[in-house]
């Protein structure tokens, strides 16, 4: 009996391992039609490609090439890129259920579980969503009771940032810990100082997750789904925390870098804020009769482009998509950042341009391709809270303060690496105005 070398008996192993492995997703493969896209290496597949540490970059780059639908393959996964307003709507609204689920993410797998609301799929997404929505509407979301909770947040934080007496600080956990008090303040009915211990650890861990990621609720008995676990509830109040708390705070601390790199922007803001509100308390009635403060708000939501790649989408069923045949399953991701610097749509997509959003009359203009939030049917839950947050907290803070750079200090607009677009870590300068 002859025994076989064993590099060469390893490497025949794995060699029919691949070919196995190749004719397994031949196979699955045979009945789609996915679009084309640059030619993937073995094993590591397009990823040689990448910025990996902004893949977003890349990616939006690469529709250039191969058009507003193309296809990439991460690793061995095949993942369908949509590129551009036209695209992105024609997916998520025009067919908004059939791309409309979650496929697996490793990296949450095992801790997710396909609980909660973000990462969930099937009938428990659709459950826990319609059971997020109705609860938050019944704790006031977009009402009075909120924006009262907001406004007294906003005094606060008012507050904090006087007590530096207009000497530099860091803005992140202070901006954190008041934004994170609006959804505390809804989730469990109270707030926290901005120095307690447990909400400083909660927000540096939270802040840490999101760099290295580039069951109080329930009135209800579980149901025989049982949906409303405990280990559900609390995935769901995880997300909401997450999901309430990060873009929001991230967005206004691109407000103030900005303002604080547009101090003409800046003055025009507070200009209006004069006019329209004076001293008094800022109000969500306000917005409609403060076009450029309004404008300018949006456009820090724009260039900001806090969730550049979105989270990925997978289609629920096989379908048909611009000429493409997209199996049960097929990995998608909507590019945002692709959306809000599409230059059809914003003229200036690349610079801080608060005009997008405003008339030859000065008068505030929608944008069908403004959409931070996503759109469809996994667009942001809490939009409307957001929305309200951060026309409340950053009208309250231009009425209180100009924002200035610490002498000496060059400000840099690149964004820092993570899963959101957050700016780098930078000092502020809070100079009192009243």
């Amino acid at each position: 009996m002859i025994i076989a070398n064993p590099t060469v008996l390893v490497l025949s192993i794995l060699l029919g391992l691949l070919i196995a492995l190749f004719f397994y997703r031949q196979k699955r493969n045979s009945h789609s039609k996915l679009p084309p896209g640059p030619r993937p290496l073995p094993i590591i597949g397009n990823l040689h490609m990448l910025d990996l540490n902004r893949p977003y970059q890349t990616l939006h780059q690469l529709s250039k090439k191969y058009g507003p639908v193309y296809t990439i393959q991460m690793g061995g996964e095949k993942v369908v890129m949509l590129c551009g307003y036209e695209a992105v709507k024609d997916a998520l609204v025009n067919h908004a259920d059939e791309f409309s689920g979650r496929p697996g993410i490793p990296l949450f797998d095992d801790i997710v579980k396909g609980r909660g609301v973000i990462l969930a799929t099937g009938e428990n997404w659709k459950v826990m969503r319609r059971f997020t929505l109705s609860t938050l509407r019944d704790f006031g979301m977009g009402k009075k009771t909120i924006e009262n909770k907001i406004s007294e947040e906003s005094d606060f934080l008012v507050q904090k940032f006087r007590s530096y007496k207009g000497e530099p600080f860091n803005n992140i956990l202070i901006i954190n810990a008041a934004v994170a008090n609006i959804i505390v303040s809804i989730l469990l009915s109270k707030r926290f100082d901005y120095e307690d211990p447990t909400l400083v650890k909660l927000l540096k861990m939270n802040y840490e997750n999101v760099q290295l990621s580039g069951g109080t609720m329930a009135v209800e008995k579980p149901n025989p789904e049982l949906y409303f676990t405990n280990e559900n509830l609390i995935m769901l109040v995880n997300d909401l925390f997450d999901a309430g708390m990060e873009t929001t705070s991230t967005t206004l601390r691109w407000g103030i870098l900005l303002m604080m790199k547009y101090p003409e922007i800046q003055k025009k803001v507070q200009s209006e804020i004069e006019k329209v509100i004076g001293s008094a308390e800022p109000q969500v009635t306000h917005r409609k009769e403060m076009p450029y403060t309004d404008a300018v708000i949006h456009e820090i939501q724009r260039f900001g482009n806090i969730i550049p790649a979105n989270l990925p989408h997978a289609t629920t069923q096989d379908v048909n998509f611009r000429g493409y045949l997209l199996p049960k399953g097929t990995h998608v991701i909507p590019l945002l950042t692709s959306v809000l610097f599409d230059k059809d749509h914003f003229k200036k997509a690349d610079e801080f341009y608060p005009e997008h959003f405003l008339d030859s009359s000065g008068n505030f203009v929608k944008k069908e391709a403004f959409m931070p939030f996503s759109a469809g049917k996994r667009s942001c839950a809490g939009e409307n809270l957001a929305k309200m947050e951060l026309f409340l907290f950053f009208t309250k803070l231009l009425q209180n303060f100009t924002f200035q750079a610490p002498p000496g200090d060059t400000l840099d607009l690149t964004p820092a690496v993570g899963f959101t677009c957050a700016p780098m870590p930078h000092k502020i300068c809070a100079l009192p105005r009243v």
